[in-house]
């Protein structure tokens, strides 16, 4: 048997305490632990690590996101003070990228003060090494409510699929949550909860309602997204949330985990291996509309790319390119906007939340 990590010591012993525990404090804990948590102890990203994101994938990316915040700060009416809010910045090269293609508007990077949200100590001290040739103001926050009030553009790449998710199993009596016990052979192990969720079935999306028994429905706390309205509605500006998931709420298992580069049982080695699932954008949407913001889309990564310019910029970008390079390039591209099982073109999503007065944002016209 290979050897326990501390972590899950520790969820074994809230397990033998308090019973079985519900996915969603299993994925907090795995992720977000002070001590011995996914995100506060490493860096992830990268060929060396679990995953590659799409800014990792290509300097074409974080471009476009530049370009997108340039001309909805126009439309905003160009504020003097705008704070720029990234959830969750990897590695900073995102807002590297995009600050740097945002060159074109002197103005509008005269106007930004940086604020990241962000709870992991190692990649807080990258994101400072990446952004440090910048020279502008900026700030590190533990959460998005911690950021000062006032116009802002806010970005979430890969952030909301990373949040908790619970789980809710269906039986002949009723949704159970779906939880995490020890099972007779010592292992960690998926249950279910004695007891149904009282009155579930009306919380759930009419549609869903008739589920077949066995189905799971996810769903996960809305206090981040409601902050991001309350905070669009009161302050004024705009944000872009960029993850993979479902335009409708849906029924089905996305709970899983990536360890270098591959699929991994989610219950293996709790700490050490990335705990994501699926973003319900209707749900997402419904949270933020309740706050009094506008919502547009989603729409696919791959129909914002393209209308943002992406085509163009790899053209640009080949002219200069030797062979190899300009090979890179186009492999690069295929990989953002692909429709295809190996791209992120259609399994990522892409939608904008506003200030009522804002209008449409740019890559969400039509």
């Amino acid at each position: 048997m290979s050897e326990i990590l501390p972590l899950e010591t520790e969820i074994r012993r809230r397990i033998a305490v308090a019973g079985p525990m519900p996915v969603a404090e299993y994925m907090a804990l795995c992720l977000a632990d002070s001590e011995h948590g996914y995100y506060t102890t490493r860096d992830p990203l990268g060929a060396r690590g679990d995953f590659i994101t799409a800014p990792e994938v290509s300097q074409m990316f974080g471009e476009m996101i530049g370009l997108w915040m340039a001309a909805t700060w126009k439309q905003m009416g160009s504020p003097e003070n705008l704070r720029i809010i990234e959830l969750g910045s990897g590695r900073g090269t995102m807002m590297k990228d995009a600050l740097r293609a945002a060159k074109v508007m002197p103005d509008f990077l005269k106007a930004v003060v940086l604020h990241l949200v962000e709870i992991s100590s190692a990649l807080e001290a990258q994101q400072q090494r990446t952004l440090e040739p910048l020279s502008m103001p900026m700030f590190w926050h533990p959460a998005l409510i911690d950021v000062p009030p006032g116009p802002a553009i806010v970005l979430a790449n890969e952030f909301f699929d990373a949040l908790p998710v619970h789980q809710a199993v269906k039986t002949e009596h009723g949704w159970h949550e779906r939880q995490i016990e020890i099972d007779s052979t010592g292992s960690l192990a998926f249950t279910i909860a004695p007891d149904p969720i009282p009155q579930f079935d009306r919380l759930l999306p009419p549609a869903l309602r008739n589920a077949p028994d066995a189905s799971i429905f996810e769903w996960r706390a809305d206090n981040v997204a409601m902050e991001l309205g309350k905070r669009l509605t009161r302050d004024g500006g705009a944000a872009l949330v960029i993850d993979y998931g479902h335009a409708q709420s849906a029924i089905g298992d996305t709970f899983q985990a990536v360890g270098r580069h591959a699929y991994a049982d989610p219950l293996s080695a709790p700490g050490s291996i990335d705990l994501t699932a699926h973003v319900d954008f209707q749900a997402l949407a419904k949270a933020v509309e309740a706050m009094g913001a506008s919502v547009y889309g989603p729409v696919t990564q791959s129909q914002l790319l393209r209308r943002l310019g992406i085509m163009t910029r790899a053209t640009s970008l080949k002219s200069k390119a030797a062979a190899g390079v300009a090979a890179d390039i186009d492999a690069a591209l295929k990989r953002l906007i692909s429709e295809g099982a190996a791209g992120m073109g259609v399994l990522f999503k892409a939608a904008a939340f506003a200030h009522h007065a804002l209008g449409v944002p740019p890559g969400f016209e039509g």
